[in-house]
């Protein structure tokens, strides 16, 4: 995909983007959610969305597939974090797309949904893992939702950031490995400016 073709999709579906952009923050902030501890939940998500507006052109298959791929990035974590039901991030996709791109969003959304557990390992362990690869576009939203975790964590020097640097560099040979999927297929493909990017991060 041509990124000068990407960037005037997005023009013409800026208005919906915002909608959904703000939808999202709105459940986040509805469950009193926040982001290390003070801030609001929705710094998170437009950190992840940016990936969305900086990278989407490579991996985003058609234009009837950006709103989806919008949608998976600013409500990744309502499943997990805000009490929706897949059923739920069904009915809110249908607010701006056709049947078919709200099952493409809702697919995201559960395929990023953590597991069952007590432990992180338990809640993102191969099951997790394996339902991202098999997701278009969940290997690519996972990464931008690590980038940004990686990048907040780097930028802001309180403990709990100190440690997750840690957590990060540990994780990422094992992260990347399980988020990989060898298909040529570009709805399934990790942008290498995202990964240079994260790199880069890890390496300071």
């Amino acid at each position: 995909m041509k990124q000068e073709v990407y960037n005037r999709w997005v023009d013409d579906h800026r208005t919906v983007i915002e909608e959904i952009r703000l939808s999202a923050h709105a459940l986040h902030a509805s469950v009193n959610q926040t982001y290390d501890d003070d801030k609001p939940y929705g710094v998170h998500l437009d950190m992840v969305a940016q990936s969305v507006f900086d990278y989407g052109y490579e991996v985003c298959a058609t234009e009837c597939d950006l709103l989806p791929l919008f949608f998976g990035a600013y409500f990744h974590d309502s499943i997990e974090d805000a009490r929706l039901t897949y059923n739920d991030v069904v009915r809110q996709a249908r607010l701006w797309m056709n049947e078919e791109q709200a099952v493409v969003a809702a697919e995201i959304v559960y395929a990023l949904t953590n597991d069952k557990g007590r432990t992180r390992e338990q809640r993102a362990g191969e099951h997790y893992y394996a339902g991202i690869r098999q997701t278009p576009y969940a290997p690519f939203t996972k990464l931008a939702d690590r980038l940004a975790n990686t990048r907040y964590s780097f930028l802001h020097s309180n403990q709990a950031n100190r440690h997750m640097q840690t957590v990060y560099r540990q994780e990422m040979a094992h992260f990347l490995q399980v988020i990989t999927v060898d298909n040529p297929d570009p709805r399934f493909s990790l942008p290498q400016e995202m990964l240079q990017a994260i790199h880069s991060l890890l390496a300071e």
